[in-house]
């Protein structure tokens, strides 16, 4: 007897399988699978009753919530960058993991998405010393006179554009105050932080839409903006999905839910132990 209820209890299985349907809500919400049951395993034994639900697919890519609304437009160039620029993203995350919760802990006093600690790997691989051809320094890249407008000393002797901790909180001023003038569109942030906020108000200015967002005005702004802001979404999303990433799984063809059918072991384990008298 007891040999056959362990044996029943090791019989218990999970069915995964991935079913075919869309991606978007009103589909999702709307497939009822409340008294589903598999009929191939009822028909090998119909004492296994099964219930199912749907639960979360833990292959699907996460998307940051700030940038879930245009996926479909991001996930061929994430997925490309992230085979493209394997070295060089698992070399930006080592050298970023002791900068990262520093980093968040400002933005969260600030109250602005975490989503920016990913810029000083864009701008500056972390480096301190880094300086561009137009004269930008340190982590975050500032020019000089946006530096000061932050509140950044400069001189020769002490330039607090590299010290980390000094110049992110600056960063983090900044973004506050163009989040609040771009209708805190995250992207439109990053490309006034890129390219500056004339040139992100001129392409506003240039969109027949009534409150544009990255993508309705991204065709105005400079080429090497829009692949900027495109590597800022590519690293967000990695970075929701490194263990998928290091193990070579990021799937982008992976639904957003599985349908998880359940045998009823109870009613199993009495039907085992009935045949057994």
């Amino acid at each position: 007897m007891k040999t056959i209820q362990s044996k029943s209890l090791l019989s218990l299985i999970i069915i995964f399988f991935i079913i075919g349907f869309s991606t978007s809500a009103k589909e999702i919400i709307g497939y009822n699978v409340e008294n589903y049951s598999d009929s191939t395993l009822d028909s090998i034994n119909p004492n296994i009753h099964l219930k199912s639900t749907l639960v979360r697919n833990p292959d699907w890519i996460v998307y940051p919530v700030s940038l879930q609304e245009h996926r479909d437009e991001s996930k061929e160039y994430v997925k490309q960058y992230s085979k493209k620029q394997r070295s060089y993203i698992i070399y930006m995350f080592n050298r970023g993991k002791k900068y990262f919760p520093r980093a968040t802990e400002i933005f969260d006093k600030y109250d602005v998405p975490d989503e920016f600690q990913m810029l000083p790997a864009l701008e500056s691989n972390f480096n301190p010393d880094a300086v561009s051809n137009a004269g930008a320094v340190g982590y975050w890249q500032f020019m000089g006179e946006l530096a000061s407008e932050y509140g950044l000393n400069i001189s020769h002797k002490n330039d607090e554009r590299k010290n980390f901790t000094k110049s992110t909180i600056a960063a983090a001023k900044f973004f506050r105050d163009q989040l609040n003038a771009l209708n805190d569109d995250i992207l439109l942030t990053v490309a006034a932080f890129n390219c500056g906020m004339g040139r992100v108000t001129s392409a506003l200015k240039k969109s027949s839409k009534r409150n544009p967002d990255f993508w309705d005005v991204k065709e105005y702004l400079p080429k090497e903006t829009r692949i900027f802001v495109m590597k800022f979404i590519a690293l967000n999303v990695i970075s929701a999905n490194y263990d998928k990433f290091l193990n070579h799984k990021m799937n982008f063809n992976e639904p957003p839910l599985i349908q998880l059918a359940l045998v009823d072991s109870s009613t199993q384990n009495k039907s085992l132990a009935k045949s057994s008298l």
